[in-house]
């Protein structure tokens, strides 16, 4: 029964996760959703391999190892979407949100101080 239900909660939170990674346009709420998918699939790994330890066979070590470590490449995962997030907050990118000091720059031959040509430049403006 405890197996089941965690089951069902997994599937649940995987749902969810995927419904909000398919619908939210911002970032970080995409992150979010996308860490809601992995911690469901999770769940839904760790259930399945309880119910195989439940019919009275010896629990493996193996899914819990891989769950753990999948839960530690998650974090490292998000940490690094964050940080790329954040930075191209603060950056701005060459996408469609560009500002107008961006394109500007952009215009100029560089983005972020980095002329066409691949030199940095002194400044971030673009200017020589």
């Amino acid at each position: 029964m405890t197996a089941t239900l965690f089951g069902l909660l997994g599937a649940l939170l995987a749902g969810i996760g995927l419904f909000g990674l398919l619908v939210r346009t911002e970032a970080l709420l995409r992150i979010l959703a996308f860490n809601l998918l992995g911690g469901g699939i999770f769940l839904v790994f760790g259930a399945v391999a309880r119910r195989g330890a439940g019919a009275g066979f010896a629990a493996d070590p193996v899914p819990q190892a891989i769950i753990l470590t999948g839960i530690v490449v998650a974090f490292a995962a998000t940490t690094l979407a964050v940080a790329l997030v954040v930075r191209i907050a603060t950056d701005g990118d060459a996408g469609p949100g560009v500002g107008a000091g961006d394109a500007e720059a952009i215009a100029a031959g560089g983005v972020g101080g980095i002329a066409a040509g691949g030199a940095a430049r002194p400044d971030a403006t673009g200017a020589p």
